[in-house]
C-alpha cells in the first residue's frame, strides 16, 4: 500500500484538498490517505471554517507521494514560510511530489520547479510567470508530468492529475474504475483553454459537439478540415474559430489527440501490433503512431506497453 500524505496550508481551498482522498480511496485499498498540516493544527480554509488535521509535518517523511493542496490567491506566498519549508524539507529525496493548482507556488518557492516543466490555474500563469522566470511553465495543460513531480491546473484538473498516478502505478483499468465509481471521465479532452474566459459565442451559434462525437466514432478515417466542417454545415474558417472558442484547440490537434488516447487504451488494454493499432486509430503507419505517442507523453509504444503490463501484473492477484 502506497502512502499519500496531503499538506493543508492556510487557506486551503476545501474541495481541492479532498480529491486526493476521494480518488486515491477510490482505488480498492492500494493507497492509504493522510492529511496534515505544517504544525499539527487546524487550518484555515478559504471558506468560513477551519479544518482539523490528525497528522503534523513528521508525517511528511513517511510518504511515496505527498500531495500540497492549493490555497486561495491571498495566501500565496511571495516567499516561502520558514514552517513551510521545514516541511517540505521533511519529504524523502525519492518521494513524488504534486501539487494542485495554486500550490505551483508553493513548489517554486521552494526550488523544486527549477527547470523543470510546470503548470498551474489559467488566472494566475502571469504573476508565476514574473516570479518563477526559471520555471518552465505550460499554461494550456491540465496537467504536468515531470519526472518526480507532477503540477496540476485549476480546481477539477487535481481530479485528472490523481487519476494520472492510478493509472500510471495500476494500469488504465483500474483508473478507469476509479473514475467510473466518482462519477469523473477517465481522460478530459484538451487543456485549460477551454476554460479560459473568452468572448460569448453569437446568440444561436451552431456548436460542433456534434461533429466531435461523428469524428470519434470514425477516428480510423483519414479525416479532413474540409470533412468535419461538412459534417456541421459550416464554412471551414467558422468551422475552425468556433471548434478551437469551444474545444481550446484546433481540429487538426484535437484529432491527433483523440487517436493517441485511442492507442494509449488499446496499447494498455490489447496485444495488437503497434502498426495495427495505427490503422484503428487514424495514424497512417506505426512510425507515424511512434512519433505522435513520444511528443504527447515521451515514451514509444513498446514502453508504454511495458510500463502497463508490469503495473497489471503486480496489481493483479495470482490465480
Amino acid at each position: 500500500m502506497e502512502r499519500v500524505v496531503v499538506l493543508a496550508l492556510d487557506g486551503v481551498y476545501p474541495f481541492e484538498l479532498g480529491i486526493p482522498s476521494r480518488i486515491f480511496g477510490a482505488a480498492d485499498g492500494r493507497y492509504e490517505v493522510l492529511t496534515c498540516s505544517v504544525d499539527g493544527r487546524p487550518v484555515r480554509s478559504n471558506a468560513d471554517f477551519t479544518i482539523g488535521v490528525q497528522h503534523g509535518p513528521e508525517i511528511l517523511a513517511t510518504a511515496d507521494t505527498v500531495v500540497v493542496a492549493s490555497v486561495a490567491v491571498p495566501y500565496i506566498p511571495t516567499e516561502l514560510p520558514s514552517e513551510v519549508a521545514d516541511a517540505l524539507a521533511r519529504i524523502r529525496p525519492d518521494a513524488r511530489i504534486v501539487s494542485i493548482c495554486t500550490a505551483a507556488f508553493v513548489l517554486a518557492a521552494a526550488s523544486l520547479l527549477d527547470g523543470r516543466k510546470a503548470t498551474t490555474h489559467w488566472q494566475v500563469t502571469d504573476l508565476f510567470r514574473r516570479r518563477y522566470p526559471h520555471v518552465d511553465l505550460d499554461p494550456d495543460v491540465l496537467f504536468v508530468h515531470d519526472g518526480r513531480i507532477l503540477t496540476s491546473a485549476g480546481a477539477a484538473s487535481g481530479v485528472d492529475v490523481c487519476l494520472h498516478i492510478v493509472r500510471t502505478d495500476h494500469g488504465g483499468e483500474l483508473a478507469n474504475t476509479v473514475a467510473r465509481r466518482c462519477v469523473v471521465p477517465p481522460f478530459r479532452d484538451g487543456g485549460q483553454a477551454q476554460y479560459i474566459e473568452q468572448p460569448v459565442p453569437e446568440s444561436g451559434a451552431a456548436s460542433t459537439a456534434a461533429t466531435r462525437a461523428w469524428a470519434l466514432e470514425r477516428l480510423d478515417e483519414p479525416l479532413t478540415l474540409t470533412d468535419l466542417a461538412a459534417h456541421a454545415r459550416m464554412s471551414l474558417r467558422t468551422f475552425a474559430r468556433r471548434f478551437n472558442d469551444e474545444v481550446g484547440l484546433s481540429p487538426g490537434r484535437w484529432l491527433i489527440q483523440q487517436r493517441v488516447g485511442r492507442a494509449r487504451h488499446l496499447l494498455e488494454s490489447s496485444d495488437l501490433p503497434v502498426d495495427q493499432i495505427a490503422g484503428r486509430v487514424g495514424f497512417a503507419t506505426g512510425a507515424s503512431l511512434r512519433q505522435h505517442l513520444h511528443a504527447a507523453i515521451g515514451v514509444s509504444p513498446q514502453a508504454y506497453r511495458r510500463t502497463f503490463q508490469a503495473a497489471d501484473s503486480v496489481s493483479t492477484p495470482a490465480g
